[in-house]
């Protein structure tokens, strides 16, 4: 068995505040969270918890991960829009062509998220949240696919998506260019290893997949901090 996306981590210098938000335009349930935090909670099974969790850093330059949210019409992307406008968010500018029928947006600290227009066939049936774009390589998008035991569902040109059997968003991996990476990232996946299992085993077997052990000053902790193909951050946690 593999492991199971536990949760998808925000750094955030405000944790309440931004979970706040989120709760506000995924329209979610909060819970209080280990480490100081707070975490969004899914609203079925084919979902992961989304954890905000304290620092002191400031954001700097573009995430590599971010939000797709759909809508069903133009009334209901504007109804997004005005609701995350409402909530926090502000519009940004990210060099996306104008000709584009999605809006760019950030919350309330930063991060980038877009509501896509209406009729977007490629996350047709993926639900609100329809995706997580990240910034990867094709290599990456295989490790992703092998380390969850989530099928491939695209992989063209170097871009390459995956999602759950069980459904829900896809995470998707734009391809080269990659953004150059100048410190650890604002968001990381939790990992928990299956029921019962081995923590020391899954890392193992992370690493055999092409994942780095990694030390970004966590001290003495009982979760394993690591780094995919390329390098960006992600934790394994202690079976529960």
């Amino acid at each position: 068995m593999t492991s199971r996306l536990h949760a998808l981590c925000f750094d955030a210098n405000d944790p309440i505040r931004l979970a706040r938000f989120w709760a506000g335009v995924l329209d979610g349930e909060t819970a209080d969270d280990s480490c100081d935090g707070i975490a969004l909670l899914p609203s079925d099974d084919t979902g992961f918890r989304i954890r905000f969790l304290p620092t002191r850093e400031q954001k700097a330059g573009r995430n590599r991960m971010h939000f797709d949210l759909t809508s069903t019409s133009l009334d209901d992307q504007q109804e997004v829009v005005a609701r995350s406008l409402a909530l926090g968010a502000r519009h940004i500018d990210i060099g996306q062509c104008p000709e584009k029928g999605h809006v760019v947006l950030a919350d309330p600290e930063g991060n980038e998220f877009c509501v896509i227009e209406p009729g977007n066939t490629f996350l047709a049936d993926c639900g609100f949240v329809g995706a997580l774009a990240c910034d990867g390589s094709q290599d990456v998008g295989y490790f992703w696919s092998r380390a969850l035991g989530w099928p491939l569902v695209w992989d063209q040109d170097e871009e390459t998506a995956i999602r759950s059997p069980r459904g829900g968003p896809k995470i998707t991996w734009g391809g080269p260019p990659l953004m150059p990476k100048t410190g650890k990232n604002r968001l990381h996946f939790d990992l928990a290893p299956p029921v019962h299992g081995d923590q020391q085993a899954e890392v193992d077997r992370l690493v055999s997949l092409g994942a780095t052990r990694i030390d970004i000053g966590q001290g003495e902790v009982d979760w394993v901090v690591m780094a995919d193909p390329d390098g960006h951050e992600f934790c394994v946690l202690t079976p529960r």
